[in-house]
């Protein structure tokens, strides 16, 4: 009971936090312009329900019954109270209609980028208070080299060499050779330790090329190279392959159809070629004498998924951290926030275009509470948050009417039209807009409770 109630309280509390803040952005924009806001509440006040509020000045300030998410009523505006009446008189001065579109669009994206500055912000904090965190080659080679993908192999690479060196200089860092200053540089030399005999190798004049090919073609998930990650189930998903298939907690693969597993990005390639078939897992408890490894038949997804999540171990004791001022700090932090978004887009874009199943890689309010934990970690509370910042305001600038984005939509269209868009354009844009949000509320609710369920 205690364990829910801890991860019930970690999301109520960031959800709350970027929630209030977003809606703040809104409306601090709007009162800059002299906007008259008549609502502020944090979550849903639904069918007139609410758990507080009191008014100050022209705006009634609340909480609502229903977490999830926010609003602010802004005068003179059609949002998704669909309040036509508010129209019928003609404009004041103090309505959102009266201003001019520039104004109206500053007021519009006012949230996303609250969002999108607070989830940078924590980014570089945590960045700045953790420092620079990575696992040393010397670790990596001692562990059993790297794992080298597909289009790696290509190169004369192989999965188990151990880098030593880079253009003739001793090799600290395994991300110096995926720096596109090194991939896409005059000099490409890597020398390499295969099974005690040391060889010269030089990367292709197209690498950059096949990156490029590797970025749309089936193993674009995995990394060009990485460590040879071992790895066991930490959390298994209801109704998936892995809980049909007997998984559980603590499990280690250690085979598929007899071809060995020994890290996870191998074991990620292989369900990656075995996509949409069946296959035999033999799978059992790691350093346990009294597992036996057990065979099981799996089918594996189309986008080459189980349906678990794994744990690596406690790889602390192999970092290394280098201490970062806060200029590298802003820097490294901002890269992180941008390449997330970037994942972010490229996985809806995978949804929105059929490659993916959406009941496989969506999370709902359950989904994302179960991420925080039942207990507190401030690193991962933040980390979470922050993530979840960012998703937030790439979400909100998706050009749907009822969202952000299709207010922005339709005052760029303004904008660039020289005549606004109907009212009753914008009410049937709303009410459209409406229904899409909320037939996605349900089945991300159904997702969440069918996964919680075991369907």
């Amino acid at each position: 009971m205690l364990d829910t109630v801890v991860t019930v309280a970690q999301f109520i509390m960031a959800l709350g936090l970027l929630v209030t803040l977003h809606e703040l952005g809104h409306y601090l924009a709007a009162r800059a312009f002299g906007i008259k806001v008549e609502k502020f509440y944090l979550f849903f006040d639904a069918w007139g329900f609410k758990l507080f509020s009191f008014k100050k000045g022209d705006t009634e300030y609340g909480i609502g019954w229903l977490p999830l998410g926010g609003y602010v009523k802004i005068a003179g505006m059609i949002d998704e109270s669909l309040d036509k009446d508010q129209l019928a008189s003609e404009p004041q001065s103090w309505e959102f209609r009266s201003k001019p579109a520039w104004q109206r669009l500053i007021v519009m994206i006012g949230g996303v980028a609250v969002n999108l500055v607070l989830g940078i912000a924590i980014m570089i904090g945590l960045t700045y208070k953790q420092g620079d965190r990575y696992l040393p080659m010397s670790a990596i080679n001692e562990k059993g080299g790297v794992y080298a993908n597909p289009i790696a192999r290509t190169w004369d690479l192989q999965t188990g060499d151990k880098i030593t060196a880079i253009n003739g200089k001793p090799l600290e860092r395994l991300n110096d050779v995926l720096d596109a200053s090194f991939l896409m540089g005059s000099e490409r030399s890597l020398t390499v330790d295969r099974s005690g005999q040391v060889l010269e190798l030089e990367l292709p004049a197209n690498a950059e090329e096949q990156l490029g090919e590797l970025a749309q073609g089936p193993y674009a998930e995995l990394p060009l190279l990485s460590a040879r990650l071992p790895f066991t189930v930490k959390q298994v998903s209801g109704g998936t392959a892995a809980a049909k298939g007997g998984l559980e907690a603590g499990d280690r693969v250690f085979s598929i159809d007899g071809q060995g597993v020994e890290d996870f990005f191998s074991f990620k390639e292989i369900l990656i070629d075995k996509a949409g078939s069946t296959a035999q897992f033999e799978i059992g408890k790691p350093g346990d004498p009294d597992s036996l490894h057990r065979k099981s038949y799996m089918t594996i997804s189309e986008d080459g998924t189980l349906g678990f999540m794994p744990e690596f171990g406690d790889l602390s004791r192999w970092e290394k951290v280098r201490d970062l001022d806060l200029g590298s700090s802003v820097a490294m932090g901002t890269s992180k926030s941008f390449a997330l978004l970037g994942a972010n887009a490229s996985a809806l874009g995978k949804v929105f275009s059929g490659k993916t199943d959406p009941k496989k890689t969506v999370a709902g309010p359950v989904g994302i509470a179960q991420m925080y934990g039942s207990t507190f970690d401030w690193i991962n509370f933040w980390t979470l948050t922050a993530m979840l910042s960012l998703v937030l305001a790439l979400m909100n600038i998706l050009p749907i009417p009822a969202l952000d984005g299709g207010h922005v939509m339709f005052l760029l269209y303004e904008m660039i039209a020289r005549r606004p868009v109907s009212e009753k354009v914008l009410y049937i844009g709303q009410v459209i807009g409406m229904v899409l949000l909320l037939s996605l509320m349900v089945f991300i609710f159904w997702v969440d409770i069918s996964r919680a369920l075991g369907f």
